[in-house]
């Protein structure tokens, strides 16, 4: 299974942020509230190459399985495109991206143009990667429950005939990248959360009791049998909360004024209420990379996720 290198430099942007965020900080691109990121690779055999004598090519893309309950905020097609020798004089070239918008047997497709985008072969820069707005087909595809998704890309001469230009242009590595929004408050992990238990030593008796704090604790996804499915990172510090909350209540423990009360209470009449108890008071979230149940690379910004901060509550 090949996990895009574009979804992996992804992942190494959000996770080397400054500061925190479930939303993709993707410089020029409209994502909005989005922070999942799916890769969809063309399922049918690419041609490899284009040129002017057949200037189009298809990509199929299985769009079975759509998750439920996310909003679609924005989608892209990735290709690389590199030109052959250049001959003659330089020569500019419009680059499309057309939806199938229906295909009868015996009859032409019906296509419509998405995005274009102008290109000099001539310049050094004109081989790379190329991003297209695919927006209103992933939609369509998404309202409709279609199974799959077809698009062409055409690459054409602007002043075909007029001198020699390119040969031919390379077509490689098809993507659709697909950014939608969970609505944050479902922001949680689908996959099987059950741990692969294992022989654990008995707590210490006797132990000196301590007030409310953050304790260390890394998480290894291999350890609890993630592995199989979370690509990156191997595993996060995760921290969780523990201790007593006493009264009084120092302020150090960042308690709510509930908490204080509750615990006066409890003071007074233990058989009333419980303690105030020790919980995180401010997290922050983690990027993962992952496979989801269709195999199809997912980057995920997950909210909640690191412990920050503990008190009494």
């Amino acid at each position: 299974l090949v996990i895009p290198e574009y979804m992996v430099r992804m992942y190494e942007a959000q996770s080397g942020l400054q500061f925190e965020t479930t939303n993709f900080a993707s410089s020029g691109k409209l994502t909005g509230s989005a922070n999942t990121l799916r890769s969809l690779q063309a399922v049918n055999s690419v041609e490899s190459r284009v040129s002017e004598a057949k200037s189009r090519t298809y990509f199929k893309f299985d769009t079975r399985h759509w998750p439920q309950g996310e909003e679609l905020k924005a989608a892209e097609l990735r290709v690389h495109l590199s030109p052959s020798s250049v001959l003659g004089q330089r020569r500019l070239y419009t680059v499309s991206v057309l939806e199938v918008v229906s295909a009868r047997k015996g009859a032409p497709p019906v296509l419509r143009v998405l995005d274009t985008k102008r290109v000099d072969a001539g310049d050094s820069v004109s081989s790379g990667w190329y991003s297209m707005d695919v927006l209103p087909a992933v939609l369509r595809w998404s309202e409709e429950g279609r199974t799959h998704g077809g698009l062409v890309l055409q690459v054409r001469a602007v002043n075909p005939g007029k001198g020699r230009g390119v040969e031919s242009w390379g077509v490689d590595h098809p993507t659709v990248l697909i950014y939608t929004d969970d609505g944050r408050e479902g922001n949680r992990m689908k996959r099987d959360a059950s741990p692969r238990r294992k022989n654990g030593k008995k707590r210490r008796k006797g132990r000196r009791k301590q007030n409310c704090k953050r304790h260390p604790l890394y998480v290894d996804f291999m350890d609890v049998g993630w592995n199989d499915w979370i690509v990156a990172p191997p595993g996060y510090h995760a921290y969780f909360c523990h201790g007593e909350c006493p009264f009084p209540m120092a302020d150090h423990l960042n308690s709510t004024n509930h908490a204080i009360v509750q615990t006066l209470v409890n003071s007074v009449n233990p058989s009333a209420v419980p303690r105030a108890c020790c919980v995180p008071t401010d997290l922050s979230p983690i990027s993962m990379l992952y496979l989801d149940e269709t195999d199809k690379v997912v980057l995920k910004n997950y909210k909640d996720m690191v412990v920050e901060g503990c008190g009494c509550r």
